[in-house]
């Protein structure tokens, strides 16, 4: 603990840091509360689009198995590009997703299997899955950080400011009540010697 100085100053300026402190500690644990209550909903919709992808990969092992001919998907479909814009949760900057740009090739078909066209929508489908869980997850690790840096400022103020400046507070008092009283005993002190040193 810093060390205080013992006077009206100090303690006014104690009073004023606790009611800072006390002022702005709600503040703090509404914003850790929103922020869990985010990470919950992010890890929800993670685990949907999750289960929604492995739902379409066992859709798929049901036709897949009757295939013989081998085809390279990545021929005919790919990620273009990821349209992605700036959003805010509890003041933390997280990337919201605008829309996933596939590029497709037209088989031909003549040449190609007749299952090739169902296949490249199911991978397009699982391609637009996987970027919607990594923006999800790309979020959740934002919200995460800044939930760990609130919940640190939150301990911080319950556990060491604000208990501190009440401690300081009730020293300074002390001190000063003792200070007052030995002032006020100092005083009537002088008094009694006053008329004795006159009368010698």
């Amino acid at each position: 603990m810093a060390k205080i100085k013992h006077t009206k100053n100090e303690l006014k300026a104690q009073k004023e840091a606790l009611h800072r402190y006390e002022r702005f500690l709600p503040m703090l644990q509404l914003k850790k509360q929103q922020l869990q209550v985010e990470i919950h909903s992010i890890t929800v919709a993670i685990e949907e689009k999750e289960q929604e992808a492995e739902a379409i990969k066992a859709g798929l092992q049901t036709w897949v198995q009757l295939l013989s001919e081998e085809v390279d998907l990545q021929d005919y479909i790919a990620l273009q590009a990821v349209e992605t814009h700036a959003g805010n949760i509890a003041g933390v900057a997280i990337p919201i997703l605008n829309q996933v740009i596939l590029q497709r090739a037209t088989p031909d078909l003549f040449t190609t299997p007749t299952w090739l066209d169902d296949a490249i929508d199911v991978l397009g489908s699982l391609i637009e899955l996987r970027v919607k869980i990594d923006i999800l997850a790309e979020q959740k690790k934002r919200i995460e950080e800044e939930l760990r840096i609130t919940s640190q400022r939150v301990n911080l103020f319950e556990k060491v400011k604000i208990p501190e400046c009440k401690e300081n507070i009730r020293v300074i008092k002390i001190f000063l009540g003792d200070e007052q009283t030995a002032a006020v005993a100092r005083g009537k002190i002088a008094k009694k010697r006053a008329p004795q040193e006159e009368a010698a």
